[in-house]
């Protein structure tokens, strides 16, 4: 059943399924105890032994504990959904969710870690909890933070993801690879518009313009316009170098120095992204854009445009962040394939040759897309398995595998 953005009727069911179960996840043994043997091997003395292993090697601890198929889900609850700075505790229901989505589809246990601030020292304290954790999922963290505390994890040994970022931007190359398929155009040529600069806007930018990226492992298309609550962020634009992450969008992106608002950017591109506000984009702006024009419209629930209108505008391929329209782009494609993959690996981080892999075996799984299926269903648990193949085998070769004896 379907039920329409902000309908009450879901959320009344929503509260009664999570006051009937007392949240969504529970801890069970994977071993039997039942006699005093089982407690021997399980716990005390037996244990102890494996402990005295995994001190002589702290890589053991991938052969003989849960670390091999655990990852932290880590908020601050900063930028919980479109429900803003609710704090770690608010947040726990979404964490909860994002947990019980990466053990269907991936098999992976996690777990929420959700802190209330991080205006001391969060960095640290996520660091003090890694040991017992495979990888870390950074989750609904606001910008800029979520770039300083992700790009500050990335020395402690295991995959740190800042999954709005990373898997928002993998899916989107995956879906626009597809996307230029149907429409004829050859990705390095596209333009590219995108409304808003946030997490998302930041990183869709980077993996599309290869912004960071090894030149080797990336393909650019031919020049982005990113756009903000202001307008068109462009090298000369006042106060820009107040925010490194929009002065890096000013630098890289934009070649010809365009400004104006977002309407002004649409005129003859062949793209637009969005990841921004809803109802922002008219038809006319469609119209503006280049011939049979590709619009992700992924603001949630409510798009920027909804996929009617801008195919009466003359849009050839449409997405959106919804499960109730055709190809819808959802992290959900990338992420749990992402991490099996880096589990399965042992990785000792995610690499950027690890993401442009699981972007590739997303387009891949759809060998003959259309304008109505770009992307697969987040449903197929199949995507997970090529996905997790994908940045395995890119771990090994670009070196981030561990190797576990």
């Amino acid at each position: 059943m379907l039920f329409s953005p902000g309908s009450d009727e879901i959320y009344k069911e929503s509260l009664a399924l999570h006051a009937k179960h007392h949240g969504k996840l529970e801890i069970r043994s994977k071993v039997p105890l039942k006699t005093q043997y089982d407690l021997s091997r399980a716990y005390t003395p037996g244990v102890a032994e494996v402990c005295r292993q995994i001190m002589k090697d702290r890589n053991l601890a991938y052969k003989y504990t849960l670390k091999a198929n655990t990852i932290a889900i880590v908020t601050d609850g900063s930028a919980v959904l479109g429900l803003g700075n609710i704090g770690g505790t608010a947040g726990i229901p979404v964490m909860e969710g994002k947990a019980i989505l990466f053990k269907k589809f991936a098999g992976i246990d996690a777990f929420p870690i959700c802190f209330e601030s991080y205006e001391t020292d969060f960095v640290d304290q996520v660091r003090n909890i890694a040991p017992v954790f495979g990888g870390i999922n950074l989750e609904d963290i606001a910008a800029p933070k979520c770039f300083e505390v992700e790009d500050a994890l990335q020395d402690i040994g295991i995959p740190v993801m800042h999954d709005d970022q990373h898997g928002t931007a993998v899916v989107v190359l995956a879906a626009l690879l597809n996307a230029c398929k149907v429409t004829g155009r050859k990705f390095e040529d596209v333009n590219i518009v995108i409304s808003g600069a946030g997490a998302a806007g930041f990183s869709i930018a980077r993996i599309l313009k290869c912004i960071g990226y090894d030149p080797n492992v990336c393909t650019m298309v031919n020049d982005i316009v990113v756009c903000d609550k202001k307008g068109i962020i462009h090298r000369s634009r006042e106060g820009l170098y107040s925010n490194k992450y929009k002065f890096i969008l000013g630098e890289e992106t934009n070649r010809n120095n365009k400004s104006g608002s977002l309407a002004d950017a649409m005129v003859g591109a062949d793209v637009l992204i969005g990841v921004s506000a809803p109802n922002i984009v008219t038809e006319d702006m469609i119209r503006s854009m280049s011939r049979d024009p590709i619009v992700f419209a992924m603001a949630n629930p409510v798009a920027e445009i909804l996929p009617d209108a801008a195919k009466h505008a003359g849009a050839a391929v449409v997405g959106t962040g919804r499960s109730d329209f055709p190809n819808q782009i959802n992290n959900v494609l990338a992420f749990p394939g992402i991490f099996r993959g880096a589990l399965d690996a042992c990785a000792t981080k995610i690499s950027d040759e690890m993401k442009i892999a699981a972007a590739h075996a997303i387009a891949d799984y759809i060998p003959k897309p259309h304008r109505e299926k770009i992307l697969p269903s987040i449903l197929d648990k199949g995507v997970t398995r090529a996905v997790a193949r994908a940045v395995a085998a890119a771990a090994e070769q670009c070196g981030c595998m561990r190797k576990i004896t």
